[in-house]
């Protein structure tokens, strides 16, 4: 695959995997841990790619205004399809607030 899978301005969701005794609300997929001490589950990121970069990888901001570096085929990483981008609007919107203007291009005007 090639680094064309996103371009700069794409809304963008992560599923990162976390383990926790207590998994929040937006906790997906909450299994024991073998112990049984621990929970494992997953909690989708949203992101604003802001860079393609060589390499298949990608660099993009969160909502924090870190930045992140990854491969554009991480099985994890995924395009906002549009009712995501409908349903969590206020999350990209949020990212976008906080970015220089004119630094992204809204997904949803592209």
């Amino acid at each position: 695959m090639s680094n064309t899978l996103f371009k700069h301005g794409d809304w963008i969701i992560y599923r990162k995997t976390k383990y926790s005794t207590h998994p929040g609300p937006r906790a997906r997929n909450v299994a024991p841990t073998p112990k049984g001490d621990n929970y494992v589950y997953n909690v989708d990121k949203f992101w604003i790619v802001v860079e393609v970069l060589p390499n298949n990888m990608i660099r993009a901001v969160t909502r924090r205004h870190k930045e992140v570096t990854c491969k554009a085929n991480d099985p994890n990483l995924r395009r906002a399809n549009w009712l995501e981008q409908f349903l969590h609007r206020s999350r990209f919107n949020e990212i976008e607030s906080q970015l220089p203007t004119g630094a992204v291009t809204p997904a949803a005007q592209s």
